[in-house]
């Protein structure tokens, strides 16, 4: 019952709210139901709060009662009888707020559906057009047409105006496109009719234009290559940079054992240590002194005879570039052959694997050996003694380590180098003349023997031909061309040419055609061999021919030759690094044995220290300094131009005009690129000063070298910023446009300030009238020594001139034609004869000194004329308008020094310490440069220690290997 009724009542306040009744008649509904009365007797305040007769109930009613509801306004004149109904008839409230909270979620729902479908609309209308790329869309999607209203959708897409309004400008793109076309044209070979459409074009167009265009075109094109140029060359040194730093920190990471971080020992074949120690040697400086005697395969031949292509057969891959009759092997290239279950190459110096079973990667491979190549060659030269080290893994592999060296040539054809010939004749002299190096002689079969040149280049090195192993190649040429094969027996047997040799083979590299792949070649090898009648008539023997053989005759005898020699090596090299260690421990016992690469780290530490303690310069001594210098660089220009022509006019008024007109002048025309030029000096200054004083802190004098060509550097790279001194003109003008001097210490730091320029001036000039005269009759007396005949004329003059002076003490600065003239008759009269220049000379000078003296006497009193400024210069006796000049030009120095103060500490010292760190990192990735700057016999002692050490642990290491190999 207790449950129905709240329900009843609940439902009849819902309807009286909905019907906008009036509050007032709820108050009877709390009589209908008890659990209302008894609501009412517990929280009315009259007798003991009771609970309620059914807790599920009371509960429900105390929870809703917590709501948040608006407190009903009781009606005049019921006191507290209306905060009972309220409290009462929460049920009236809790309906109102429920209607509320329906009309809000059916506003909402409204406002989102059209919020969305403004979002879509705008959607649709960013969709462009692609009625134009139907031919993109398959044939099938078509047959859908039938399913899909175009005529709704055509209507949905907006127009073409609009989505024009997106795109960029197709007119210069069809500019660009027909530029490139214009390019293409000129430099290849095109379709003849759009030649034909070309000349006919190019027919109506005038000759100055087309000229005019052609000369254009080629600055675009010679702009756009630099420019490219200079981007490859900036991500080359870049990508160079982040491979080495990224093979360092790998390196210490895997060396950090104390962090549970364990180096992952790898076990390398046998080849591979051996190979690691060919490396090390390559990379090592012939002036070290040590010598290499470490066996390999030596890979030389004639241009064209096939070495390539014979090496390419061991290896059983196409690694090699190509070219029809040119020279492609401009440098060595160190093969390390080995077996592996994948067949892949690598670079020493790079992690990535060419996979040799895919095309793209051969192609990939060729042509960074190609760049490798021509990289290594330096400008204006054609071959290169850098090796490139690379190493090939595949089944079957024979291991051994080959060097594929240029080929021999006869002449020097157009675009070599002069010195190309005998360049390739010494380089294959230096790998050969290794007494331990086995020679693979290459000669091409399909020529004749007499224009062979490699070997008698052989025969010089190895006469006894125990350490050569001769190859013919093209024998299928040969066999063909040669009328007599029995000359093929003969060359095979070593009866035709006057060299010897261990072994004689003769293989096939194919037909000559590039496309060829390594297994077509060996089948038709074997075919050519089964077929001819070389073998069949015994001519030669079945051990001697093709390349498989080949490889594992050389194979053997590289090992065998390796087992031989390589302790009595690794020997050779205990004892070296014995010598050295002994040397160091003699010569620098205190020092650590510290490379170039490592002393150049150190250096590079201390320069950036040294730049940093540059941002650390006070505000005021950078103000200071370049006060002092800007004066300095002005003071001359000052006087002379602007106060002394000022101080010799008439009055007060013509001062001001005269040096107004001439300050102005000097702000518009000189003194913004005098201040320039002072804050670059100073900075240049200061940084060299910086440099020096590390220098004499116990600083190693081997980089004093270096941090000259890097502090040089630095400097020529640095272009100071000159745009604002637009800005440093403008307020260097409003500093001197002011004549206002506010207080008593302003008005004497001026007098001051002219009295120490008064007086350095005063000071000169009489010195060079001491100059002018020689010297007096105190000196003559104590130095013995005597006037010269024009000093003694000069003295005569000076006298002279000063008694005018004394007899005409505002005299102006020249000197009239009559005076001068009087002068010089005075002079004669005592048999002196002057020239007028003289005179003129003399007195100028002689004025100059009198002006001086007579300003330090108005300066001195001035220093009473503050008060008078102040007035406006009531007494006009005393004018100061000199004082007031200085003052400007002092005020304009203290402000110039600290608009240049901020430039420099804000953005040019900021700036020089990014072109020093560049400078660093340009040189740190030149080894020539750092060769060139860190030098002596200390450097060349750790560098020798760290390669022999090197070398000797790699020997011992693979010697090792060797002896458990056996």
């Amino acid at each position: 019952m207790l449950r129905v009724g709240g329900k009843a009542a609940c439902m009849a306040c819902r309807n009286l709210v909905s019907t906008n009744m009036g509050l007032r008649f709820l108050a009877p509904l709390q009589k209908l139901h008890p659990l209302s009365r008894a609501i009412h007797h517990r929280y009315s305040g009259n007798g003991n709060p009771q609970r309620p007769p059914h807790r599920m109930a009371a509960r429900y009613f105390t929870s809703m009662s917590r709501l948040p509801m608006r407190p009903l306004k009781p009606p005049p004149g019921s006191g507290g009888h209306g905060y009972q109904q309220q409290r009462n008839f929460w049920v009236a409230r809790l309906a109102a707020r429920l209607l509320k909270l329906r009309y809000i979620l059916l506003g909402t729902a409204v406002g989102g559906g059209y919020t969305a479908k403004k979002t879509y609309e705008e959607w649709k209308e960013m969709l462009p057009d692609f009625s134009e790329y139907n031919w993109v869309i398959p044939d099938f999607v078509w047959d859908l047409s039938e399913q899909i209203d175009f005529d709704k959708l055509a209507k949905a897409l907006p127009e073409m105006e609009e989505i024009a309004k997106l795109l960029p400008d197709l007119d210069k793109i069809g500019e660009n496109f027909t530029f490139l076309k214009s390019l293409l044209s000129s430099e290849t070979s095109v379709d003849p009719s759009l030649k034909a459409t070309d000349s006919s074009t190019a027919a109506t167009q005038d000759a100055s234009d087309k000229q005019y265009k052609k000369s254009s075109d080629k600055e675009k094109v010679d702009q756009l290559q630099e420019e490219l140029l200079r981007t490859q060359l900036k991500y080359q040194r870049m990508l160079e940079r982040l491979e080495k730093e990224n093979k360092e920190l790998r390196k210490v990471v895997l060396q950090k054992d104390d962090k549970g971080i364990h180096q992952r020992k790898v076990k390398k074949s046998l080849i591979d240590l051996y190979s690691e120690v060919l490396d090390i040697l390559s990379d090592y400086d012939a002036n070290y002194n040590t010598q290499d005697h470490l066996p390999r395969v030596v890979v030389v031949g004639d241009q064209s005879a096939g070495k390539t292509s014979v090496l390419e057969m061991i290896a059983q891959a196409r690694i090699f570039p190509r070219g029809s009759g040119e020279m492609m092997t401009r440098s060595p290239v160190k093969v390390t052959l080995s077996e592996g279950p994948h067949h892949v190459a690598m670079f020493k110096d790079s992690g990535r694997e060419f996979d040799l079973t895919k095309e793209e990667d051969l192609a990939a491979l060729r042509r960074e050996i190609e760049l490798r190549m021509r990289k290594s060659v330096k400008e204006g030269q054609t071959v290169s003694p850098e090796t490139i080290s690379l190493s090939v893994k595949g089944p079957g592999i024979q291991r051994m380590v080959l060097v594929d060296l240029p080929g021999v040539i006869s002449t020097v054809t157009t675009g070599m180098a002069s010195d190309t010939k005998e360049t390739i004749f010494s380089m294959s002299r230096a790998y050969m003349q290794n007494p331990n190096a086995i020679i693979l002689c290459i000669q091409d079969g399909s020529v004749d023997a007499e224009r062979s040149i490699v070997t008698d280049l052989v025969s010089q090195m190895d006469p006894q031909g125990k350490r050569t192993i001769f190859v013919l190649t093209k024998v299928d040429l040969a066999e063909k061309n040669l009328a007599s094969p029995s000359r093929i027996q003969q060359i095979v047997e070593g009866k035709l040419f006057p060299m010897k040799a261990l072994g004689y083979f003769a293989v096939v590299t194919g037909k000559g055609s590039s496309a060829e792949s390594i297994d077509s070649i060996k089948d038709y090898e074997e075919d050519f061999f089964q077929n001819s009648r070389l073998l069949r008539d015994g001519m030669l023997k079945a051990h001697q021919v093709t390349t498989k053989n080949l490889s594992l005759a050389v194979s053997d005898c590289f090992w065998k030759m390796v087992r031989e020699s390589v302790e009595q090596q690794a020997d050779v090299f205990k004892a070296s690094r014995f010598n050295l260690e002994t040397e160091w421990k003699n010569n620098y016992p205190r020092l650590r044995e510290l490379d170039r690469n490592e002393l150049y780290e150190k250096a590079k530490n201390e320069i950036l220290d040294e730049v940093i303690s540059l941002s650390q310069v006070t505000p005021q001594h950078w103000e200071a300094i370049l006060q002092k210098k800007l004066w300095e660089r002005v003071s001359t220009h000052v006087i002379e131009n602007i106060y002394l022509p000022a101080a010799q006019t008439v009055d007060s008024g013509t001062f001001n005009t005269t040096v107004d007109i001439k300050l102005k002048q000097w702000t518009d025309k000189q003194l913004p690129h005098k201040a320039l030029e002072v804050a670059w000096e100073t900075l240049q200054e200061e940084f060299a000063r910086f440099m020096a004083e590390y220098k004499g802190k116990d600083q190693d004098d081997i980089f004093d070298k270096l941090k000259e060509a890097v502090k040089d550097e630095s400097i020529k790279r640095h272009k100071w910023n000159e745009r604002a001194m637009d800005s440093l003109r403008v307020i260097q003008h409003n500093a001197l446009e002011d004549r206002s001097i506010t207080d008593k210490p302003q008005w004497d730091a001026a007098i001051q300030f002219m009295e120490e320029t008064l007086q350095s001036r005063l000071k000169d000039t009489d010195s060079v009238i001491r100059d002018m005269v020689g010297p007096d009759w105190k000196q003559r007396w104590l130095n013995w020594t005597n006037r010269t005949a024009d000093q003694h004329i000069r003295n005569e003059t000076k006298n002279e001139l000063e008694r005018l002076l004394k007899l005409h003490d505002d005299h102006t600065a020249y000197l009239a034609n009559d005076e001068v003239t009087t002068v010089r008759k005075n002079l004669e009269g005592r048999a002196v004869e002057v020239d007028p220049g003289l005179i003129k000379d003399t007195w100028h000078q002689l004025y100059r000194r009198h002006f001086l003296q007579k300003a330090l006497a108005h300066c001195n009193l001035c220093k009473r004329g503050f008060y008078y400024y102040q007035r406006h210069f009531v007494d006009s006796e005393l004018e100061c308008n000199d004082v007031v000049l200085f003052w400007r030009i002092q005020r304009m120095l203290v402000i110039t020094a600290n608009t240049l103060r901020q430039q420099l500490t804000n953005t040019e010292v900021r700036r020089l310490e990014k072109n020093v760190k560049e400078v660093l990192d340009d040189f740190g990735e030149d080894m020539e440069k750092k060769t060139h700057l860190i030098t002596g016999r200390r450097v060349q002692l750790a560098e020798d220690l760290k390669k022999v050490r090197e070398i000797q642990e790699k020997l011992e290491a693979f010697i090792e290997a060797l002896h458990k190999e056996k």
